[in-house]
C-alpha cells in the first residue's frame, strides 16, 4: 500500500530480458532514496506500479532490481523505459505513517495519454485521455494516481480528466516534463472502484 506522495526520483540503469523467462524483464534503478535498508522482497512503487525488490549489487546500497511480469508490461508504461530515464519512487506505507495523499495500491489500472499541458501562472494544467473502461471510476474532486502521484481531479468527462499541478508538485515530481503524446500510468481511487463493482454485482443479480 502507498500514499501517492513521491519520496524520491530514480534513474534507470538498464531494462533487460529477465532470467526467469516467460517474457519477464529485469529493471535496474539507481536512486538517492534510502532503499538500502529495505530487504529483498520489499515493495517499492516505480511510477506508481508496485514492484518487488529481487536483487541488489554488492556495495551499491542505492541500487535495486525488480522483475516486470507480462501483466505489468501490458498495463503500465514501464516497458518503454530506457537507460537514463527517470522514475518516481515511493516505499511501501507502514502502519502509523502519515497518509498525506490517498490510499494507492500500486496496481496500475492502465495507461492514459497526455492530450495537453498548459501553464497557468505557476501551475500546470494536464489533460489526460483515459481508457473507456476506467472512465466510470473518475469523478470531479475525486482522487487519481498519475505515474504514482496522488492528485485531485478538477474536471472529467467520458474520455478524459484534468488535473492542476501546484508549484510544489512540479518541483518534487517529473510531471512538469510531460508533453502531449506521453503515456502515463493511471490508478483510479480504490474506494470508487469497490463501490462501482459492488453496485454492478448487486444490480446484476
Amino acid at each position: 500500500m502507498f500514499t501517492g506522495i513521491i519520496e524520491g526520483i530514480g534513474k534507470v540503469e538498464s531494462l533487460r530480458a529477465g532470467s526467469a523467462g516467460h517474457g519477464t524483464r529485469r529493471l535496474t534503478v539507481k536512486t538517492a532514496l534510502d532503499v538500502g535498508t529495505l530487504p529483498l522482497g520489499a515493495s517499492v512503487a516505480v511510477n506508481g506500479a508496485c514492484l518487488t525488490i529481487v536483487a541488489r549489487r554488492p556495495g551499491r546500497p542505492a541500487m535495486f532490481q525488480a522483475d516486470l511480469g507480462q501483466e505489468t508490461l501490458a498495463c503500465t508504461n514501464l516497458g518503454a523505459l530506457v537507460p537514463g530515464a527517470h522514475v518516481h519512487l515511493e516505499r511501501a506505507l507502514r502502519l502509523g505513517d502519515s497518509l498525506g495523499g490517498h490510499l494507492v495500491s500500486g496496481h496500475v489500472d492502465g495507461t492514459g495519454e497526455i492530450a495537453s499541458a498548459h501553464t497557468q501562472g505557476g501551475t500546470l494544467s494536464l489533460r489526460v485521455l483515459t481508457p473507456k473502461d476506467l472512465s466510470p471510476f473518475f469523478f470531479k474532486k475525486g482522487s487519481v494516481a498519475i505515474d504514482g502521484v496522488s492528485l485531485t481531479i478538477n474536471e472529467v468527462d467520458s474520455s478524459a480528466l484534468e488535473v492542476l499541478l501546484i508549484p510544489h508538485t512540479l518541483e518534487v515530481t517529473l510531471l512538469g516534463k510531460l508533453r502531449a503524446g506521453d503515456r502515463v500510468n493511471l490508478e483510479a481511487d480504490m474506494i470508487a472502484k469497490q463501490i462501482a463493482r459492488f453496485v454492478e454485482r448487486t444490480h446484476g443479480r
